[in-house]
Parts: structure tokens; C-alpha cells; sequence
């Protein structure tokens, strides 16, 4: 099988995977390496950078044949699909003629596992060691971290890749029995904990000494797939925000899941992908990141799923007419952020403004305020924001108004995965 066929294979058996990002790199300048440069070749796709800038990486698989028996999986080892793997030296002088002829910036490799996940990641550890060594390659390199290897080699991929992560896959232990045996909750977090303890370890390091080598400095993150099991929103909440606590996470992907296999244990094959729930878990997501707001707020027992037609920061302020309306001229930084209509940039924003003068209603527009949302919350000066007093029904049918025009084509689309929580 020639390398072009590899390549078509791989790219194609990697695009499930949405823990794809190369938020949080900084590779500085260094004599005598490369890397640090866009196109439709098989295997490139886009993200974003932790400056906001859209990258290119070369995402591809070292090998889909895959001795798992994961049931959702396409690459699973009862599947009958073409297989491929990659030599490590062929993996390695793809990814410098790609970047090379500036198709790409970096590479994000994963793999199913080949033999076992030692052997796997020791074909992976070669690649990247020829790319960084051999081609001194210098570009962002995410590797994925495969469940069940030895921490000798974990720590060596660590120290080749900008970021590592290990996909969690299912939110619940008993999801992963039923459809992922071989997998195990212990043999996931064994490498997360270590890898979250190395981090901090050269961290200290890099105190102390200057030129020591640096363990995956853009930290790890994980995927978890949305719709394959019947967990609740609530549920992968709670986990999201136990995975930030206890491991430092960068960030937690959402995939919702694409019925490609035809098992009984999940979703029928014409089954939707659930991308209008994916959407709601990363807003929520970006609430626990940047907002303040902790899981058990967001949802409870009561109501443990998230309305499909309502951002989950409006959802919360229904909820909780005691904390509004907000004065916008006296609420604090972390008052304000509770606020529908208001993000952390316009936040900010009006705390340096009003020492100039009260504001307005009219003010807050130019501040980047969202005022179909936020002027049901807002006063300015002891007056609403609105020009109309609503009862809170009045309000949800408003706020809903707001989302199905700012959400047209919701189930008809992939939504971005970066969109941001006003």
C-alpha cells in the first residue's frame, strides 16, 4: 500500500476525534530548527491557537488496526474496514513535507492500539523522535496517550509533545464496561494523574534551570463522546468539573456521537448526532472555565438536562430571579459575569468605563454588551434596561426568540466548538 493510500485511510479514521486543539503552545524561536508556519490535502484540519489564530495540523491516525472491541468505534477490531499503519519513519517524513510545503503547523497523532498499548506508543515515540531529532522539527505535536501503557513511556511521549491527552471516550464506568471491556476506568487515570503530576514537576524544574526539558507544557486534555449512552447532562457535567479539579485539564472536548456502527446497544444508524446537546455542554463548559459558576449550579436532580432551546448561562439567571436585576454601576467583576448579555471582555470593559461616569443603557452596547439578553437583568442607575417590565415567561419566550435566530441551522450543521458565552 503506497503512502497516499495510508494517508486517505488514517486522516479518514482520525475525524471522530474532536480533542484537537493548540491552545496553550508557546514554541519560541530556536536556531537551527523548524516548524511555526492552509488546505484541503486529506488529513489537515483547523484550530485555533491560544492568540486566537486559525492553524492547520496534520491529524492522523499511526495505525486503525485495532486489536479493541470498543462498540462505538469504527476502528474496532470486528469491523471490517480497510487497515493501515504507518512506519514511523514514514509518519515522520510526511509531517515535514507537509510542513515543508506549509500545508500544516503541527501534527495531532493518535492511534488504535496495535498489539498493545506499549507497543503502539513505543511506534509513536519513534516517530516523533525522528521529527524532532533527525528533522529537528521545533512545530506543536499533539500525541494521545493510550490507556494501559507503562508511565516509562508515557513520560517519554510527554517530553516529545506540547500536549498529551487520554480520552475518557464514556462518561460512566458502567458505559465503558458495556460497550469498551477492554478499557478501564483505572487504567484512563492512571496516565491522567501522571501526567498532571510530571507537568507540575517541570514546571519546578524550569524554576530552577533554564534548559531542562519540558513535559508537555500545553498540559493534557480529554475527550468525551455525548449521546452513545444515556448518561444525563448533568452527570458529564459533574465529571467535566471533577476532571478540572482533580487534573488540571486544559479543557474537556465534546463529540457527539455518530451512530457508524450498527450495534444494539446504541443509537440506531439514522440516528442524529446530537450536535445541538454538544453545543449546550461546551457553553456550559466555558461557564465553569471562565465564569465562575460551578457544575451543581448549572443543573441539579430536578433538572438534570439542559433545555435544547436556552443558553445555559439564561437558563441559569430564570432560575435565580433573587440575584437580578445586577446595577451595573455598583455590581463587582464576578456579579457581573452571571449576567446574560455579558462575557468577560465586555465584564471588564465596564468596570474601566463607569470610572469615568455612570453608564447608561445606551452605554453598554458599545461595551459589547449583548442587550437582547442582558436587558431582562440590568439596571442602570436604579432604572431597567428594558423598556418593558416581563414577567419571567415573557422573558423565556424573548430569550428562546434570541436563540432560534442566532441558532438557525442547528441540527443541520456542525457547530463551532469555540463559540463563546455571552
Amino acid at each position: 500500500m503506497n503512502l497516499l493510500d495510508k494517508l486517505t485511510i488514517l486522516s479518514d479514521a482520525a475525524k471522530y476525534d474532536a480533542a484537537c486543539t493548540s491552545s496553550g503552545a508557546r514554541r519560541g524561536y530556536q536556531e537551527g530548527k523548524i516548524g511555526c508556519t492552509s488546505t484541503s490535502v486529506a488529513g489537515c484540519c483547523h484550530t485555533f491557537s491560544s492568540d486566537g489564530r486559525c492553524v492547520t495540523l496534520l491529524k492522523v491516525l499511526l495505525s486503525n488496526d485495532c486489536c479493541y472491541n470498543c462498540k462505538y468505534c469504527v476502528n474496532r477490531c470486528t469491523n471490517d474496514t480497510p487497515r493501515a499503519t504507518f512506519a514511523p519513519e514514514e509518519l515522520a517524513e510526511l509531517t515535514i513535507e507537509f510542513y515543508r510545503r506549509n500545508y500544516i503547523e503541527g501534527l495531532f497523532l493518535s492511534s488504535g492500539v496495535l498489539r498493545s498499548p506499549d507497543y503502539t506508543t513505543e511506534l509513536m515515540i519513534r516517530a516523533l523522535s525522528i521529527l524532532r531529532s533527525e528533522y529537528r522539527f521545533n512545530g506543536y505535536i499533539h500525541a494521545k496517550a493510550i490507556p494501559g501503557t507503562s508511565p516509562e513511556l508515557v513520560e517519554q511521549l510527554g517530553f516529545l509533545s506540547d500536549r498529551l491527552s487520554v480520552n475518557i471516550e464514556l462518561p460512566s464506568e458502567a458505559g465503558l464496561k458495556l460497550l469498551a471491556p477492554n478499557k478501564t476506568k483505572q487504567a484512563i487515570l492512571r496516565p491522567m494523574t501522571q501526567i498532571r503530576d510530571r507537568a507540575k514537576q517541570s514546571k519546578q524544574e524550569l524554576v530552577k534551570y533554564k534548559h531542562a526539558p519540558r513535559f508537555a507544557p500545553a498540559g493534557q486534555s480529554t475527550q468525551l463522546i455525548v449521546g452513545a449512552t444515556k448518561e444525563s447532562d448533568l452527570h458529564i457535567l459533574n465529571l467535566t468539573q471533577a476532571l478540572y479539579d482533580s487534573y488540571r485539564l486544559k479543557r474537556v472536548f465534546y463529540s457527539a456521537y455518530v451512530p457508524v456502527v450498527e450495534n444494539t446497544l446504541l443509537p440506531a444508524l439514522d440516528t442524529k448526532p446530537p450536535l445541538l446537546r454538544e453545543h449546550r455542554l461546551y457553553q456550559a463548559d466555558w461557564l465553569l472555565r471562565f465564569y465562575g459558576f460551578r457544575a451543581n449550579e448549572l443543573l441539579d436532580d430536578s433538572a438534570p438536562d439542559f433545555n435544547p432551546d436556552l443558553d445555559p448561562k439564561c437558563c441559569w439567571a430564570l432560575r435565580h430571579p433573587e440575584f437580578f436585576p445586577v446595577e451595573v454601576n455598583r455590581a463587582d467583576y464576578e456579579a457581573l459575569l452571571r449576567v446574560p448579555g455579558i462575557g468577560v471582555v465586555s465584564a471588564k470593559r465596564i468596570l474601566v468605563a463607569r470610572r469615568s461616569g455612570a453608564l447608561r443603557a445606551e452605554d453598554l452596547k458599545k461595551l459589547g454588551v449583548v442587550m437582547k439578553r442582558a436587558q431582562y437583568f440590568l439596571t442602570c442607575g436604579g432604572r431597567y434596561a428594558s423598556p418593558l417590565k416581563l414577567s419571567q415567561e415573557g422573558i423565556l419566550q424573548n430569550l428562546m426568540a434570541v436563540e432560534r435566530r442566532a441558532l438557525p441551522q442547528a441540527e443541520a450543521q456542525q457547530l463551532s466548538l469555540f463559540d463563546q458565552v455571552g
